[in-house]
């Protein structure tokens, strides 16, 4: 049977006591609409409780928790198990901490993202890391500093990994070694200097009309693109680590706290490019209206952010997109130009050897 993952928003009055007693009650009722309740997870501060369930559908789980105790779940997601283990560490409740008869789990499921892109930047050019041997002392080193830290990579491919934590402090001093890893002792190995990019995003695993994280996956994606510092957090990622390290100090020169303000304008942006960006006739006259600026402003504003003017910023992302499909091995030098918004093949790669220091052709045969 599939499995299920609901989110209850909860009044201010319940306790985790209450929400292990109405984890007990489902437990009481769950063969009745052929259901098996693993697990939960509740923020106490947040009062949002998430439950994981097999069950055949959603009916049943609705009609489960309406029978057992009457709240009925906001929100109801199907997932996968090895997915919900990656990044939450359990599917099923933990050994009980105490002699009391409920096994009250002291378990918030927000969790801080980090996603970190890197590439290799050697004397011919540019290039995605592809060496196993590599690839796997990099990995290896990396392990070592998540256990360290309470990470765990829930996705790796070449170039990109993903990674939560359950604490926003611990999240920023992994950043912070990880950085110096890749880019001082790993860079050693490959005889040249790696290029890295951290996001941090904080954020809830169920939310309306969306994926498993799927919000906090994109905004920690989208602080990549911040030119401001290698490091780039989200302005809820600053706000729990002060809460949680009220006397600990916060390394202005190494991390940037992107504010809310920008954070948002990032997002109309992305957002925007995302539905634009393999278009050839996308100019910047067109940025104006949907950002809700003049052409100046958002010129400005982009620079700001990103250090590249828009024209360079859509070049870049299309330039990134191309690279992902070379490395697909699946197209046609021609089929990616023309897929990514370039007017022309030749076009393309003379852009693509300006950005990357190699023809595309070239890079195939590498």
């Amino acid at each position: 049977m599939p499995i299920y993952m609901d989110r209850h928003d909860v009044s201010e009055s319940v306790t985790a006591e209450n929400v292990a007693q109405l984890h007990q009650e489902d437990l009481k009722i769950q063969t009745q609409f052929n259901c098996r309740g693993l697990t939960y997870w509740y923020d106490d501060i947040k009062k949002i409780a998430f439950c994981l369930i097999e069950a055949p559908d959603k009916e049943s789980i609705h009609n489960m928790h309406s029978h057992a105790h009457g709240e009925v779940p906001n929100h109801i997601l199907e997932v996968d198990e090895k997915i919900v283990t990656s990044f939450l560490g359990r599917i099923e409740d933990p050994v009980k901490s105490s002699s009391s008869d409920l096994n009250i789990i002291s378990d918030p499921a927000q969790r801080t993202l980090m996603v970190v892109r890197f590439k290799t930047i050697s004397l011919t050019g540019v290039q995605y890391s592809r060496s196993k041997s590599n690839m796997q002392q990099a990995i290896n080193a990396i392990a070592d500093l998540l256990i360290k830290y309470g990470g765990r990579l829930t996705e790796h491919k070449e170039g990109y990994l993903l990674i939560s934590f359950k604490s926003a402090h611990k999240s920023l001093r992994c950043a912070l070694e990880l950085e110096t890893l890749l880019t001082e002792k790993i860079a050693g190995s490959y005889h040249s200097n790696i290029s890295v990019k951290i996001g941090l995003a904080t954020g809830m695993p169920v939310v309306a009309n969306k994926n498993f994280f799927e919000d906090t996956i994109k905004l920690a994606n989208r602080l990549c693109f911040i030119d401001k510092s290698n490091i780039v957090i989200s302005d809820e990622v600053h706000n729990l680590f002060i809460t949680e390290n009220l006397n600990a100090p916060f390394d202005k020169d190494k991390i940037h706290a992107l504010p809310l303000s920008e954070e948002n304008f990032l997002n109309k942006l992305i957002d925007f490019i995302e539905g634009e960006w393999y278009k050839p006739e996308l100019k910047v006259d067109d940025f104006d209206l949907p950002l809700g600026m003049s052409k100046t402003q958002v010129y400005l504003k982009v620079m700001s952010l990103t250090g590249k003017s828009p024209n360079n910023f859509i070049r870049e992302y299309r330039l990134n997109q191309a690279l992902e499909r070379i490395n697909q091995n699946r197209y046609t030098i021609s089929e990616i130009a023309y897929e990514t918004g370039f007017n022309s093949q030749s076009y393309f790669s003379k852009c693509f050897q300006h950005r990357f220091n190699i023809l595309p052709s070239d890079y195939i045969k590498s």
